[in-house]
């Protein structure tokens, strides 16, 4: 095996009791739950309207109506503080041998570049862009 599991002397964040308890809580009181989650753990521009809107009888199923955020500074802008010299992303190629570790302040550097690529060809907020790419780290910048 290329990357062993590594194991940690950190204690878990929650254990079995607790584990129960948010299960529990995420059954009964669903709204209230997934609120509180999307409250401590992602960063929202816009606070939502509704937390779900579940109708099986016409297949609809939304979650965080009205809410807007930045799935970008969610998933790396905001650990760049603690976590920039970190391992972000580990690529391995089709052949085992090749593969890159990709740091976040690498990946930021990577975003941003092609985000001004993005911009130099006129791509604008609202735009919708679709890439057609096979899995490399590039596919992870865009």
């Amino acid at each position: 095996m290329k990357y062993p599991i590594m194991r940690s002397n950190r204690k878990p964040l929650i254990d079995a009791q607790k584990y129960e308890l948010m299960y529990e809580q995420s059954m009964s009181q669903p709204d209230e739950f997934w609120a509180d989650q999307a409250d401590q753990f992602i960063s929202w521009d816009k606070k939502w309207d509704k937390v779900s809107d579940v109708d099986f009888s016409k297949g609809k199923i939304a979650w965080f109506e009205g809410a807007t955020l930045n799935v970008s500074y969610n998933c790396l802008d905001r650990h760049l503080p603690e976590r920039a010299n970190q391992v972000a992303i580990i690529w391995e190629g089709d052949d085992p041998s090749v593969d890159l570790k990709i740091t976040y302040a690498e990946l930021h550097a990577r975003v941003c570049r092609f985000a001004n690529v993005l911009k130099r060809i006129g791509a604008k907020k609202g735009d919708r862009i679709t890439i057609y790419m096979p899995m490399i780290p590039e596919a992870a910048y865009a």
